[in-house]
């Protein structure tokens, strides 16, 4: 076992809340009220790290308490009451608050009923000209009840699944709670996704209804999708009706509704009310092998969990504006539209996040008065390399956290963030999933921040790090496990009637525990240390390491836009690990820079993880929603061909992956035999 990636016995807070912000945090709140009224330890004013530790212990040893309290304390209404909060702790299967009926949109739309609010603004639309748009808590509400008023009008009924082919558009945001509000069963793709990888998501669930735009505008460019759009409706013979959102101004085509039509009388909204565990959306897995896991989340269970991220975790309430870069093919969007569960202000930006310059996500945050501002810890390293001064050219008086997810923050990201964004700015590294769409760990107000770490795990979090024993380890690298059940977890798969795939994807190897596939630490300071996935981990006689240490070290070098490494298990018992390198502009692979490539790995890493070779590429390949692709590339490595090795609709190029399966067959020659990968 390696020990976490931070030795340093001592470590100082990068950041540490003062004593007037501890104070006025909503989790402080909530914790004095759930100490007097839920039996929870007291708060510790003078040592706030024991005093969280406190409560996070208790959240997860006290679970049917804690929900209970997050149910109390947000004011969930339930329209028939509960039975108890939890009637089955087994995983997978949990049974959570039996009885209890609500509606997601319901709660998502509570701020619309203050009159104080109804005309301030819910949504802030952003696209490629910077210039905010706002949509006022009465108009979403008015949107919403006409659109739900429509989807009955088409005989949509609880249950019924309806799709979204939208970029991060108010519209997208107005059907998701429409949806929510009749019961049907939302899911959605960004525009950029091909027919294929559309088609691979939405025939598993058959909507009823298709929501699309003609097209979308992306690095100053008008991209035309009206032939994948024609592709969709034929490909989707459940479709009863297709509603045409005109975003290049085109007419709609016949035999669609025309979206402008629908919501021109605003109407109020009609909320069914909904068992707890009745499903609201689907999303997807990245999908890099087989057809993309198709998985349920809850009504009940996304408003929960949501509730205590944003309003806890992420400390949001009204007057706050949430801005985090993300596209409607990624649970970060479903996340987002969530912040209207807390009554803040949701910033949709529709463009890319590098037009007109590297700055533009800064420049919105700076726009809309975004409060807090998320984004990826790739963008924040581009920043770094592009030698963008966040803090210097805009005014981001108002940002009091910068997050970052979709892979770890390295070191070199939160001194960049504290030294060109703000001396005082609380930096949230979080890490999750889509699985469960939220966040195990990550941003708490009151704790201080380290370099290269999460805060804490997140409260009703049960995290632990695992030895292959199925021992919880400090201190030491382990299996991402969550020992005690989530309510946003999925309530099932599609199309999995007897639960095998869903059992398989978390439980196989701990079962009855949630194996989600990453290795962490957890220190004993109580931190959390993110050291990338595990079934794609480098285990290097014996040591085992994640793939972000070595990119985090890689990456400094300003020759290497990014990298790709992969450990391949060889039928002689050896073991290859080579290293893939995209150059910046002008650099060259030459002896000098392999020298420094190696040498940065062995003296900051380990001498066993020192690559093999280091191979330059025209590219990383990544899924639709940015992720690495690790896993299907060492398949390919090792011989699998490429049809079998990965989904061709999950991932942003193909012929990019066709590089790697002629590099594969140089290495292997022309017919490798058929390896336990399945090639």
């Amino acid at each position: 076992m390696t020990t976490a990636a931070h030795p340093d016995h001592r470590p100082q807070p990068l950041w540490q809340p003062g004593a007037d912000r501890i104070a006025r945090s909503r989790l402080t709140a909530f914790h004095t009220w759930a100490a007097e009224r839920h039996g929870a330890p007291a708060p510790s004013p003078d040592d706030p790290a024991a005093g969280y530790a406190a409560l996070h212990r208790w959240s997860v040893a006290e679970l049917e308490t804690f929900w209970q309290a997050v149910a109390e304390w947000f004011e969930v209404r339930f329209t028939t009451p509960y039975e108890r909060v939890l009637a089955d702790a087994a995983m997978p299967g949990a049974r959570w608050f039996p009885g209890a009926t609500l509606n997601y949109a319901e709660h998502a739309l509570r701020a619309a009923e203050d009159p104080a609010r109804a005309d301030t603004p819910a949504l802030l639309h952003v696209d490629e000209t910077h210039e905010p748009r706002p949509v006022s808590w009465a108009e979403l509400r008015g949107q919403v009840g006409a659109v739900a008023a429509e989807l009955r009008r088409l005989g949509v009924r609880p249950g019924d699944r309806v799709s979204g082919y939208v970029p991060n558009i108010p519209q997208a945001a107005v059907a998701l709670l429409a949806t929510a509000a009749v019961g049907a069963v939302w899911t959605s793709c960004a525009p950029d996704f091909g027919a294929r990888g559309v088609l691979d998501r939405f025939q598993q669930v058959e909507p009823v209804v298709l929501f699309t735009v003609d097209g979308y505008r992306y690095g100053g460019k008008t991209h035309d999708r009206t032939a994948t759009v024609a592709e969709l409706r034929a490909e989707l013979p459940t479709l009863r009706a297709v509603v045409h959102i005109p975003l290049l101004g085109t007419p709609a085509p016949a035999a669609t509704l025309a979206w402008d039509d629908i919501v021109r009388e605003p109407a109020d909204p009609v909320f069914e009310p909904l068992p707890f565990d009745h499903p609201l959306w689907v999303l997807y897995s990245s999908g890099t092998t087989g057809l993309p896991k198709a998985i349920v989340q809850s009504q009940g269970g996304i408003l929960v969990e949501h509730l205590k991220q944003l309003g806890l975790h992420c400390d949001l309430g009204p007057g706050d504006r949430f801005f985090w870069y993300t596209s409607t093919g990624w649970m970060m969007w479903n996340f987002l539209v969530s912040g209207l569960l807390v009554g803040a202000t949701v910033v949709l930006y529709d463009g890319s996040p590098g037009h007109p310059d590297t700055a533009a996500q800064w420049r919105v945050a700076e726009r809309t008065g975004t409060t807090l501002y998320g984004t990826s810890a790739a963008y924040v390293m581009a920043c770094r390399k592009a030698d963008v001064h966040p803090g210097r050219d805009f005014d981001l008086s108002r940002v009091k956290c910068v997050a970052t997810t979709g892979s770890p923050l390295p070191p070199d990201g939160f001194r960049w963030i504290r030294d060109e964004v703000a001396e005082d700015m609380w930096i949230a590294s979080v890490s999750g999933g889509t699985d469960v769409c939220s966040c195990f760990a990550g941003a708490v107000p009151t704790l201080p921040v380290y370099v290269g770490e999460l805060q804490a795990p997140c409260l009703g979090t049960d995290l632990q790090a695992w030895d292959p024993r199925g021992e919880p380890v400090i201190d030491e690298v382990g299996e991402l496990i969550v020992a005690r059940p989530m309510p946003s977890m999925p309530v099932r798969f599609w199309n999995d009637p007897d639960g095998s795939r869903y059992r398989d994807s978390y439980f196989e190897m701990f079962p009855g525990a949630w194996r989600h596939g990453d290795w962490i630490t957890l220190t004993a300071r109580g931190t959390v240390v993110i050291h990338g996935r595990s079934d794609s981990t480098l285990n290097r006689q014996g040591v085992r390491m994640g793939s972000a240490d070595i990119y985090e070290a890689v990456e400094r070098l300003p020759e290497i836009r990014e990298s790709l490494v992969i450990g391949v298990e060889q039928p002689d018992g050896g073991y290859w690990m080579p290293l893939f390198v995209h150059l910046a502009p002008g650099a060259t692979l030459d002896e000098e820079l392999l020298g420094r490539i190696k040498t940065t790995i062995r003296t900051q890493l380990s001498p066993r993880h020192v690559p093999d070779e280091v191979i330059e590429v025209p590219g990383v390949p990544h899924t639709l929603t940015g992720k690495r692709i690790e896993v299907p590339v060492k398949r390919l490595l090792q011989g699998t061909s490429l049809d079998k090795a990965v989904n061709p609709g999950s991932v942003d190029d193909v012929e990019l992956l066709r590089y790697y399966e002629r590099l594969a067959r140089d290495k292997n020659g022309p017919a490798p035999s058929p390896g336990p990968s399945g090639g």
